[in-house]
């Protein structure tokens, strides 16, 4: 049910992390928060129904203005809708994470609108209740909507989408002690082409193997066992298949395990490439991962952040000097 609101204010402001979907072994069922940069979105309440674009900032200066082209102004709407309100919002946008870089830029953007325009209800919906509205937002850039990173950047930490109808959203606990490095290199991979070029069937052999390092992987998370953990880092289904797309892939897998890593794969559908470590690992992956890239020819930005990171939040409103 929704909760009741104390105070309307007149306008409102969230943020969402960066997040890595599939988690290398669950091709859309698992995502993760990167609490490393956000998205921001403050959401202005207009008497006029319906939803404007206001400034764009950050890493870009211009977004489409229609709902159906801009996932935080249709996870706008679809609250609005939901809600049944009778006024309307103008959303200011913020662009701290990427865009075409596997880190989630869509659905940060899409997920913190949500969380904004929600505040501004005379009754606002239940955080985690948002999720269908933040996947509308993320239907613009993917149709049919992927949950993983959605889910991750809405909720915070390492989510498993367990269930379809009725929506169940499991959160699970990683082994203590483990940060997440990822690489952007400068280059960008077009998630329908990534998704476009994957086999429509796979062989039963292969289909069970992967299904063996998910539960193992799961089994991992749920028993703190860093070796199974190891063991069951491997995506032998959906990367193989993609591999051809980031020719210094190979290297950098091969450089992040050499340092300490435990494993190492696409974020999503790529450029961008994750590993995790021991904390006391993290450095030595990091800059193995950086050189390796440098030696196949491409920079990359390093970012670095817990895995239990946090998800959306609404932001403190800034109070005026006198």
């Amino acid at each position: 049910m929704p909760m009741i609101s104390q105070s309307i204010a007149p306008s409102s402001t969230a943020s969402a992390p960066a997040s890595i979907g599939n988690v290398i072994i669950g091709f859309d069922i698992l995502g993760q928060a990167l609490d490393a940069v956000r998205d921001t979105v403050t959401a202005v309440r207009e008497d006029r129904p319906g939803v404007r674009l206001g400034d764009v900032s950050g890493l870009c200066t211009s977004l489409p203005s229609e709902a159906h082209r801009n996932t935080a102004l249709a996870a706008a709407a679809a609250v609005l809708d939901a809600a049944g309100a009778t006024f309307g919002v103008r959303l200011s946008i913020d662009k701290g994470v990427p865009m075409s870089a596997g880190m989630g830029g869509s659905a940060a953007s899409a997920v913190a609108a949500a969380v904004a325009v929600n505040a501004l209800l005379d009754e606002p919906f239940g955080h985690a209740e948002l999720f269908p509205f933040c996947l509308e937002g993320e239907r613009v850039a993917s149709d049919p909507p992927h949950w993983d990173n959605v889910m991750a950047s809405l909720l915070g930490g390492l989510v498993l989408g367990a269930v379809v109808d009725p929506v169940r959203l499991v959160p699970l606990t990683p082994p203590p002690g483990l940060t997440t490095v990822l690489l952007h290199p400068a280059t960008q991979i077009e998630t329908r082409l990534a998704r476009g070029i994957l086999a429509p069937d796979v062989p039963m052999k292969l289909v069970v193997e992967h299904s063996r390092r998910l539960a193992g992987f799961v089994a991992a998370c749920a028993t703190g066992d860093l070796g199974l953990l190891r063991a069951s880092f491997e995506d032998v289904m959906i990367e193989p298949q993609r591999a051809h797309l980031l020719p210094q892939l190979p290297a950098v897998q091969a450089a992040a395990r050499d340092a300490g890593a435990l494993g190492c794969s696409f974020s999503g559908s790529g450029p961008s490439v994750f590993a995790w470590a021991r904390d006391e690992d993290a450095a030595a992956v990091e800059h193995a991962m950086c050189w390796a890239f440098l030696d196949g020819g491409l920079a990359a930005k390093a970012y670095r952040a817990p895995i239990d990171s946090a998800g959306a939040r609404l932001e403190p409103v800034a109070e005026a000097v006198a």
